[in-house]
């Protein structure tokens, strides 16, 4: 497997471009009361973008990325962007890390050194990784495939050619949101293979088998396909269009920047645990380095394929079928709809399932350190 060193670097016309679009955002009008209850606060976008022209460091931004070591490497037909942080300690686990939408490599950047090196932050270098984190196939760095086909259970089979181009024959994988798909496929498709993985997410397209010959729904399963049909009808608008009609969509998004901002970031004041404010679970600078990664790359299309493609190739189970690896899952309480352990465990071979204090769907930017301490717990006795 052919690997590249990679290093950041977005042209300065890209970079006066983007200012230039945000001085020219052409503003709705606001309604009285309105906030967040129909889509992205205005008050707070117009502060964000304000920010973005005149405060935000891309530069500085951009550095502290560099910090990390980046390669593309050359996986069959697809490049892939990929973080390979190697561990510190007597005996490292390999650890691939995937990210959601509208998330990318980011998201891990204060997870990977407490995994790598948790030694020097408080933990057991016995716990330490070498940790992998790619970018998703047409996110950020990674190019968009040039064909149809291209979903979670495809991105497994990368990922497992990755490991292997990386010399890492076994390895253990973590992820939420469509990460959660890709490591549930990765234990699907290759259990000889995983050691483990660890879920901060139940994906949202698992049905486990259902049927007479099964046992009957819980009252507590129950309630968790309520809530998950009220979310459905109630916060779930984006979803369907993503899986259904995502071009028209993106169109609008990809030359906006303050369309695309309003897109992405209503998402992470609705799944944060930030009680209304989300600065308080994530910074202006961490929302707009994501943010401008999608700009810069021009990857916001590309991104919603995987939920096009996930729908062609839903995580159903048949009946006898189960993830046989062993498999943690972390509850984070502003979380999405997540359902009760019986309910995963008609799929899944759960070993280990933690409530966690606070924390939501963007675990690993909001609580990292709590998020690094279940993953080494879950995977202590599997090394």
């Amino acid at each position: 497997m052919q690997l590249t060193p990679f290093t950041l670097a977005i042209p300065d016309a890209d970079l006066a471009d983007l200012h230039q679009r945000l001085q020219r955002t052409r503003w709705l009008q606001d309604l009285e009361g309105q906030g967040w209850s129909e889509g992205t606060d205005l008050g707070f976008l117009r502060r964000l973008l304000a920010h973005w022209a005149e405060a935000f460091d891309w530069r500085a931004e951009e550095a502290r990325l560099n910090q990390l070591p980046q390669f593309i490497a050359q996986v069959g037909e697809q490049a892939v962007h990929v973080i390979h942080q190697p561990g510190t300690g007597p005996a490292p686990m390999p650890l691939i890390l995937t990210h959601g939408w509208p998330g990318s490599f980011v998201e891990m950047q204060r997870l990977i050194p407490l995994l790598a090196d948790p030694a020097r932050h408080g933990g057991d270098a016995a716990d330490a990784f070498h940790v992998v984190v790619p970018s998703l196939p047409g996110y950020a760095f990674s190019p968009a495939p040039s064909h149809k086909g291209v979903g979670p259970y495809e991105v497994a089979g990368l990922w497992a050619e990755l490991m292997t181009g990386l010399g890492y024959p076994t390895f253990g994988a973590q992820g939420g949101d469509l990460g959660a798909g890709v490591s549930t496929w990765l234990g699907r498709r290759f259990a000889d293979r995983l050691s483990g993985i660890h879920l901060n997410y139940v994906p949202g397209s698992y049905r486990p088998a259902l049927g007479p010959d099964q046992a009957p729904i819980t009252d507590e399963e129950q309630a968790f396909l309520n809530r998950s049909a009220a979310f459905a009808e109630t916060e779930g608008a984006y979803a369907k269009v993503h899986g259904t009609k995502p071009q028209s969509l993106a169109v609008g998004l990809n030359d906006s920047p303050a369309g695309l901002a309003a897109w992405m970031v209503e998402k992470f004041q609705a799944w944060t645990d930030c009680s209304g404010d989300l600065q308080q679970a994530i910074s202006l600078d961490a929302l707009l380095t994501n943010i401008s990664l999608y700009w810069f790359t021009a990857s916001i299309g590309s991104s919603l394929r995987p939920y096009v493609e996930g729908r062609a190739r839903p995580l159903a189970f048949a009946p006898g079928e189960q993830v046989t690896v062993p498999t943690g899952v972390a509850l984070f309480p502003a979380e999405l709809p997540m359902p009760p352990r019986s309910w995963v465990a008609r799929g899944f071979n759960v070993q280990r399932w933690t409530p966690m204090p606070k924390g939501g769907h963007f675990a690993a930017m909001e609580q990292p350190e709590l998020l690094a301490e279940d993953i080494r717990a879950f995977f202590r006795p599997l090394r």
